[in-house]
């Protein structure tokens, strides 16, 4: 398995913590007095694993799968005088991109060669070969006379972790010389984690940060300078800046961990999935290779990543599967999918644990427990490498560790616009964007069709099917009809396809929403589309088992024909699923299309239904669809192959013609249920709509007691009035009345709400609701400043 980029440091970190365990090949025992050596060999471990059971199937199919990638790798290795690469498809060496990921495969290759059982274990050959091609790449390609080009990260991250990983296993056998030469080749353009070498003025921030945190730490015990170890470990409070770019702490602009959740990494960009999880990774990995020496880390603050499982990575794993509107440009790498991401970021939570005060680790482990367990259609076993491996099946083995249910809940991650809404069976998430979180990232050849990710796309996972979006979806789906998406269908442009990566920041200030009891939700966002004259208001209702959309203003004037997408389901390779319309079977064939407009409700076999309250424009289609990987990504180190990939898809939206004006939509999405569930709800209507223009989109939910509305402007619906912009949930139940209150487009100072019954007192209000009750009671809600978060209050 050819591992990449984020991923390989991801699972590379994952391995951290086995402290107890040994090397089968340390070079050397190390002396009670010789601190380096020791956390060396513990280095060595957390690429390895130390000693493991080889009669376990798992760890022998890990085993097996290490040796067979190292292997194929060995026996291609160009040894030749005259050689230009070291591999024939990574030439030439001299290139950043080809010595990096050469650098890669020979820490696979020297990590075969470490560990038992494997063909090339303690080959004295294979270890030679190692040697010399390391002076190979240091001489052609990766040496510190040299000046940087290309992608820095290269340079700065991806060839010195291999180059050190490599070192670490290899060192008794390193010439002195060598080893210098590796070394100062690092502590030139990896100095500190501090600052980025070719940008001196530029900060290291988050996953960056930590990455160059480890490698420095590597190259100062192999270089046995007390002085370089603890420059790496202080670089994770960053005390060269007084803790300004500190990874313990929450951010509240930037990159890094927010208080709400949110993760965010090249400043705008939503990235828990991938940066987020190399950043957790690599920081637990520091903290247990340093943990009980004179360098361990002792900021009081890591508690800030202990609090970041459950609020940041627990919300956004669904049964271990990353869910993709937090992995960025990282959805179109072949050899990344969603699950491999998820499987890193479960690695890393239990490796935190094993360092972790209990009750965190306790609580971590029972969630991956759950997470590991309830994922069949693709093992975590297959996804990780024997150290990640081991630490997993002692938590699966141990029957004092019961496996946590799904997380259920409302989460409104303002910070980077994302909203997650879990069920027991399903979960929702939506990707949104505005002028503070970027639409998409692109660059480097990677996530070259993400035009219309950011604009409201929605990700349905459903515990029976976990393969939604990782079963070569993005290769194959229509890119131009995403779930969730208002589009102008005119043709668009590659992304992304020269060096760097950019992101595009739409001109719109609402995104996001408010949350209520931790369990109901409301979102909205406006559309101002790129390139486009295409300008829509969407809101999104999130009320037990349904999510309502609603979307008014929908307005173009360049002739092209608008539609929103309902429905894009990844049927896989030779799925048929019934789709039923208004309670008639409807064909099953590819190619089968129809015009829908007086459905009321449609069903989905093994998704889930739709509803259609106020009927529209809406079409169906079954196609089967053909697409590659490479049309994606062409990235140096990330690029899909050029074999293709075909699966079919049934998919529904309104078609709102060619340059509509004032057009709108409404449809119901109720996730797992039944087609005699789906028509019950069509009839009974649990869920009405109250309105849905310019002024305000609003839904109530009689049997719940709730009332749920965005105001784009001062107005009212069923007695409840704003003054202002806002979303505004009030929900009236045995207990009291909840409120909660939110400026997903930040731009008030105070918004003022005015409930439709009366209120004799609070019983709990946030400091920034002052409340005046009566017969019709105000709250004044003091937003300014509040980065659209959710103001609540408890009132009788």
């Amino acid at each position: 398995m050819d591992l990449t980029r984020r991923q390989t440091l991801a699972l590379a970190a994952a391995g951290a913590g086995a402290a107890a365990l040994t090397t089968p090949f340390a070079p050397r025992a190390a002396a009670a007095d010789d601190p380096y050596e020791t956390l060396l060999a513990r280095a060595a471990q957390q690429l390895t694993g130390g000693d493991f059971d080889p009669s376990d199937p798992d760890v022998a199919a890990a085993v097996a799968a290490l040796d067979e990638q190292a292997a194929a790798w060995w026996r291609t290795l160009d040894t030749s005088a005259g050689r230009t690469a070291l591999w024939p498809d990574l030439s030439p060496a001299s290139d950043p991109g080809m010595f990096g990921q050469s650098y890669t495969r020979l820490r696979t290759v020297a990590t075969a060669w470490a560990t038992a059982g494997t063909s090339l274990s303690a080959d004295a050959a294979v270890r030679d070969g190692l040697l010399d091609a390391l002076r190979f790449l240091h001489t052609t390609g990766y040496n510190a006379t040299r000046p940087e080009s290309g992608n820095w990260w290269f340079w700065e991250i991806g060839a010195p972790r291999a180059l050190m990983d490599t070192c670490v296993l290899l060192r008794a056998h390193l010439p002195a010389d060598d080893l210098a030469a590796h070394l100062a080749t690092v502590a030139r353009f990896v100095p500190d984690p501090d600052r980025r070498t070719n940008s001196p003025s530029l900060a290291e921030t988050g996953a960056n940060r930590a990455d160059k945190a480890v490698i420095v730490a590597l190259r100062g015990l192999l270089a046995r300078d007390p002085d370089v170890v603890a420059l790496a470990r202080d670089g994770l409070s960053d005390t060269r800046d007084n803790g300004r770019n500190s990874l313990f702490q929450y951010v509240t602009s930037g990159d890094g961990f927010y208080a709400d959740g949110s993760f965010v990494q090249h400043s705008y960009v939503a990235y828990t999935g991938t940066y987020g999880s190399v950043l957790l990774g690599s920081v637990g990995q520091l903290v247990a290779l340093l943990a009980g020496t004179t360098w361990a880390v002792t900021d009081p603050a890591v508690s800030v990543l202990y609090e970041a499982v459950d609020r940041s990575f627990a919300p956004v794993l669904f049964d271990g599967v990353m869910m993709d509107a937090v992995r960025g440009r990282a959805v179109s790498r072949e050899r990344a999918p969603d699950h491999t991401d998820g499987a890193a970021a479960v690695s890393s939570i239990l490796q935190l644990a094993d360092g972790a005060p209990q009750a965190y680790a306790d609580r971590w482990r029972a969630a991956a427990k759950g997470w590991i367990m309830r994922n069949q259609e693709t093992p975590f076993a297959t996804l990780v490498g024997i150290p990640a491996l081991a630490r997993a099946k002692a938590v699966l083995d141990d029957s004092a560790v019961r496996p946590a249910e799904r997380v259920t809940g409302h989460f409104a991650l303002a910070d980077m616009d994302r909203v997650v809404h879990r069920r027991p069976g399903w979960a929702c998430a939506l990707s949104l964007s505005s002028k503070r979180i970027a639409a998409y990232e692109a660059g480097n050849g990677e996530n070259l069709h993400g035009w219309y990710t950011g604009d409201g796309m929605t990700y349905l996972y459903d515990g029976d099917d976990l393969d939604a979006f990782g079963d070569g979806f993005w290769p194959t789906v229509d890119p131009y009809r995403l779930p969730g998406t208002t589009v102008d269908t005119r043709a668009r442009a590659d992304l992304g396809t020269d060096g760097g990566t950019g992101t595009v920041r739409p001109k719109n200030a609402v995104a996001g929403g408010a949350v209520l009891d931790g369990r109901y939700g409301a979102a909205a966002m406006e559309l101002i589309a790129d390139g486009s004259t295409l300008r829509a208001k969407k809101a999104w209702f999130f009320v037990d088992d349904a999510v309502v959309a609603l979307g008014s203003g929908i307005t173009a004037s360049d002739g092209r024909t608008i539609e929103t997408v309902v429905e894009n389901r990844n049927l896989h390779v030779e799925g048929a699923p019934v789709l039923t319309v208004d309670g008639r079977r409807r064909p099953t064939e590819a190619g089968w299309s129809a015009a829908l407009p007086g459905a009321r409700w449609a069903h989905l076999e093994g998704t889930g239904g739709y509803v259609f309250p106020a009927g529209g424009p809406l079409k169906a289609l079954r196609e089967e669809r053909t697409g590659t990987w490479r049309a994606l990504n062409t990235g140096a180190d990330t690029a899909g192959s050029t074999t293709p990939v075909t699966r079919r898809y049934a998919t529904l939206w309104f078609d709102h013609g060619p340059s509509p004006t004032a057009a709108s939509y409404a449809y119901v999405l109720l996730p797992g249920a039944s087609a005699t569930t789906t028509g019950a709800w069509s009839r009974s209507r649990p869920v009405r709509t109250l309105a849905n223009d310019a002024t305000v989109q609003a839904v109530e939910s009689p049997r719940l007691g709730l009332l749920a509305a965005h105001f784009w402007a001062a107005g009212s619906v069923e007695g409840l009035r704003a003054d202002g912009p806002g979303t505004v949930l009030v929900r009236r139940h045995e207990g009291g009345v909840t409120v909660a209150v939110a400026d997903p487009g930040r731009t008030a100072t105070a918004l003022t709400v005015e409930l439709p019954f009366p209120v004799r007192r609070v019983v709990r209000a946030d400091d920034t609701v002052t409340v005046t009750p009566g017969r019709r009671p105000v709250l004044t809600v003091q937003v300014g400043g509040s980065r659209g978060h959710t103001h609540t209050a408890e009132l009788r």
